[in-house]
């Protein structure tokens, strides 16, 4: 890290919300101050100085950002972009995907990822224990229908009965595949192939 990337992503997650540099400080509950350009060196510009990691802190809770956020910002990356949110409930639901696994319709909720390039995407959130200690209840997750899969990938799977599941995907043949779980309590489930709607990729995880 730099000391000018770091003050320019300050800046840049000050504009991103509208804000001026002194504005998200208050927002933060610190000095308004605090992040001007006239506290970034000291003296006759010999000394760089550098904001501390609880402003940080709180400037980033301040406007809900996370610090992957931030470390795109500084390093002069676009910070990530909406994609639908939807839940396991609604994916089970009759459609809300059509035959690739893709969502279709409008007025999803949306969550903020980084580094998802142009790729069609969307996030889901993760219900029940079968894939702890990995993901979590409430963890969410990146799936990309478009996606190549091979055996050892995560993916997300969709029965025609409308069962939604994240899992690990095993052995994979023409009448069947195999679904595994990373809690050893979940037995590894074999699907007929016929049975299944779809199988996505599982691409990134907020945990």
């Amino acid at each position: 890290m730099r000391h000018a990337d770091v003050w320019r992503a300050l800046d840049a997650l000050a504009a991103r919300h509208g804000l001026t540099p002194s504005g998200l400080a208050r927002l933060a509950g610190l000095d308004a101050t605090a992040f001007n350009p006239s506290k970034r060196l000291s003296g006759e510009g010999a000394r760089a100085r550098w904001p501390s990691t609880e402003s940080l802190a709180k400037a980033l809770e301040a406007v809900g950002e996370t610090f992957e956020t931030f470390a795109a910002l500084m390093g002069g990356r676009e910070a990530g972009r909406s994609v639908p949110l939807i839940g396991f409930a609604q994916a089970g639901a009759e459609g809300f995907f059509d035959d690739s696994g893709f969502p279709v319709g409008a007025g999803w909720d949306e969550v903020r990822f980084p580094g998802l390039g142009e790729e069609a995407v969307y996030a889901l959130e993760i219900q029940g224990t079968s894939m702890e200690p990995v993901y979590r209840e409430g963890d969410r997750i990146i799936v990309a229908p478009s996606a190549s899969l091979r055996r050892g990938d995560r993916v997300v799977a969709k029965t025609r009965e409308g069962e939604v599941m994240a899992k690990v995907l095993g052995l994979r043949t023409e009448r069947k595949v195999e679904l595994l779980s990373f809690n050893p309590a979940f037995a590894p489930r074999e699907i007929a192939t016929a049975e299944l709607a779809w199988l996505a990729r599982i691409v990134w995880a907020s945990q």
